[in-house]
């Protein structure tokens, strides 16, 4: 059966009797020749193969596809049809790869196409999982199947090189931090109000670190942008409220808490430093901020007008902060250093929640009890 691929960025390329031609950009990495090239959608689940789960690890060339990752991945493509963006798979061919230039010398050397056997065996090295999605999305959008993805094919020399291969586009692989994820996302309304907190209102203009999820020690920042995000989206989670009045209620919130925290402002007034407040006060770390988002949000249920909970927030001021408090033992901090699970978390909130004389949900009081008991 003659089967056709199609390419947006050069003349339509098919299959010759029993090859596949891609058009395609012939580069060298380490003295072994490899393709760069466009593949359309709609081919990629079909000649694109990824090793078979129930295979050993040792005989694997890629790790296990974790089916977890894929809903999220297929939404992305299918609820942004207009501008999402994937990165090239990288694929190593078992099967004869024959490059055909378009021209003898000069730049028309390293441009053509090449000729792969129908019969090749096409292995994800980089990829697998934007693959799986494509898959999927497919189902949704078959529309989708005429574009295309960039492919780069490397000549499969067995086993080893291409578990090598893995390995070495693997290992350098750094996810950006959470903080810049927020700068630059565009699509989630919540980064869009953190983003106008961190430049906008008072309590944190000037205060955030806008890129990095981590301040260093000799940082003027207060918070990081990550940790706005958390506490924010802590504070408004479940409320039917629309983008505009999320904003409104994140920055009269905050305003707020503020006013029950005189450090924040002598940081701001440069009467403080913001690395000494750090290292002696929990306010400004992020599970501080994030049990102060939950308790807000325990609030905002009761009530969106900030005049009726306003005045319940003042009972914060007596909350004592510093990190030689003995109560933040076992809580916020375990052997005096910062805790951020979720158990410590849930103990924070429940401290909070005490100074306001709220009521402990199940879950936490069940982690109030354990706390007690002294359970580890």
């Amino acid at each position: 059966m003659v089967s056709s691929i199609a390419s947006q960025s050069a003349e339509p390329a098919t299959s010759a009797g029993f090859e596949y031609v891609f058009p395609a950009i012939r580069g060298i990495q380490a003295g072994r020749e490899y393709y760069a090239s466009m593949c359309p959608m709609r081919l990629i689940p079909k000649i694109f193969l990824f090793d078979e789960d129930e295979l050993a690890p040792e005989v694997r060339a890629q790790r296990i596809l974790n089916k977890g990752r894929l809903p999220a991945l297929t939404r992305y493509i299918v609820d942004n049809p207009t501008d999402y963006v994937f990165s090239a798979i990288t694929a190593s061919v078992d099967g004869d790869i024959r490059f055909e230039a378009i021209a003898d010398s000069g730049v028309g050397m390293r441009t053509g196409q090449i000729r792969i056997p129908m019969a090749a065996r096409f292995l994800i090295n980089d990829g697998q999982h934007r693959r799986a999605a494509i898959e999927q999305a497919l189902k949704e959008n078959p529309d989708l199947g005429e574009e295309t993805i960039a492919v780069v094919f490397f000549h499969d020399t067995g086993l080893a090189r291409c578990q090598q291969m893995f390995a070495d586009l693997n290992r350098h692989a750094v996810r950006p931090p959470r903080s810049i994820g927020v700068l630059y996302d565009h699509r989630d309304d919540l980064a869009a109000i953190v983003r106008l907190l961190a430049m906008r209102t008072p309590v944190f203009k000037g205060c955030v670190e806008m890129e990095s999820s981590t301040l260093s020690q000799r940082s003027r920042k207060l918070f990081t942008l990550s940790s706005v995000y958390y506490a924010t989206q802590a504070l408004l989670q479940g409320l039917e409220v629309t983008k505009e009045q999320s904003q409104e209620l994140a920055e009269a919130y905050w305003t707020a808490i503020d006013k029950t925290i005189p450090d924040w402002k002598l940081v701001r007034n440069r009467e403080l430093s913001a690395r000494d407040v750090r290292l002696d006060y929990l306010h400004s770390h992020g599970i501080a901020l994030h049990a102060l988002g939950r308790v807000g949000n325990a609030l905002l249920r009761d009530s969106l007008t900030p005049s009726d909970w306003t005045p319940s927030l003042t009972l914060l001021s007596s909350v004592d902060w510093s990190r030689t408090n003995p109560d933040w033992e076992g809580r916020a901090l375990i052997n005096g250093k910062v805790s951020k699970s979720h158990q410590n978390l849930t103990l924070t909130v429940n401290y909070l929640r005490q100074h306001l004389a709220l009521q402990l949900s199940a879950e936490e009081q069940r982690a109030e009890d354990a706390y007690l008991r002294g359970d580890s």
